[in-house]
């Protein structure tokens, strides 16, 4: 059986261990190990990896032993209490092998946790899961965790009052952080606020996100994202004295003109976030799409420029295009 979205997420919560087994598959390697270690803590408990009651198999072990699989599952654990069989790196060569295990499978055996790749529609090992009675099948896409999501995992931590506000921010955060770096994010979130009774605002979860650019760099790309050209040239000075490199410089432009555009083509889904969110919302608005889009095509071919075998002054390359940049919006 298959399940997607928010089920799928309160299954990893929450799994059965009356079912025999659980495929967890998708491009995204750290997402995949969140689930997969939320699933088996579910199931075995805290203690449950020290009081031996998991085994962890590879697909290379099984390509040596099919056996080893079918024995796991079924062999009583030292330690009383419920027992789990992680295989990972599976693949469809492993299908029999895993397809016999779960027939031979029975209640009070362990409970199978499969892990895997990027899995196409065709894949045996995905229909074996998807077919199965009583299996669960649950494939992991680029979708960032629901709102839902982001409030139990800190609810679970203890942390009970958010402001309203500083949930729209971590909502923003799941959607332009990496599922492994988001979930540092909320772990930092929960230890800061820890015994804390107050809420949590807006103020701290900017202060507790990841920084993404220096606070001088971000004022010149807000200068020319503002039209304010008399600024670029002082700030391009005084960031080329600091050390800080004209690719560094375009690559933070970009990113931030391309959540602009992002935003502008797909309002209702955040994109921007920080202390200066409102400054980037008006900015979105003010450009654009068209102008946006040529935003982005100038900061890609600069940034070519900066890496080609040009014997151009850098700095000087990338001054002039945040000039023409903050000429553009005026």
């Amino acid at each position: 059986m298959i399940l997607r979205g928010t089920e799928a997420s309160r299954y990893c919560t929450k799994p059965d261990a009356a079912r025999p087994g659980l495929l967890i598959y998708g491009g995204d390697v750290m997402h995949v190990a969140l689930k997969r270690a939320e699933a088996i803590a579910a199931l075995i408990g805290p203690q449950g990896e020290a009081d031996m009651r998991l085994t962890r198999l590879s697909g290379g072990d099984l390509r040596r032993d099919g056996s080893l699989l079918t024995d796991a599952l079924t062999s009583p654990g030292f330690f009383p209490g419920p027992r789990a069989v992680w295989l990972e790196e599976a693949t469809d060569g492993l299908t029999g092998t895993i397809a016999a295990s779960l027939k031979n499978w029975r209640a009070g055996d362990g409970t199978l946790v499969v892990t895997a790749g990027n899995l196409t529609g065709k894949s045996t090992l995905k229909t074996l899961f998807d077919k199965h009675p009583t299996a669960i099948c649950i494939g992991l896409f680029d979708d960032p965790p629901s709102r839902e999501e982001i409030e139990r995992e800190l609810n679970r931590a203890g942390l009970l009052r958010i402001d309203p506000a500083a949930m729209a921010d971590l909502t923003t955060l799941a959607h332009v952080l990496d599922p492994g770096d988001f979930r540092q994010t909320l772990t930092r979130v929960a230890l800061y606020k820890h015994n804390d009774p107050s809420p949590l605002t807006s103020a701290e979860v900017a202060s507790l996100a990841p920084a993404t650019v220096e606070a001088d760099v971000d004022d010149l790309i807000h200068a020319a994202a503002d039209g304010r050209v008399a600024e670029v040239g002082p700030l391009m000075r005084r960031l080329e004295g600091q050390g800080t490199s004209a690719v560094t410089i375009c690559i933070a432009a970009l990113r931030h003109f391309r959540n602009l555009h992002a935003a502008t083509c797909d309002p209702g889904k955040p994109r921007l976030f920080g202390p200066r969110r409102d400054a980037a919302q008006r900015q979105a608005s003010a450009w654009g799409m068209r102008l946006l889009e040529q935003a982005t095509s100038l900061l890609v071919e600069t940034d070519l420029t900066l890496r080609s075998a040009s014997r151009a002054p850098t700095h000087a390359v990338m001054e002039r295009a945040l000039i023409r940049l903050a000429m553009m919006k005026r």
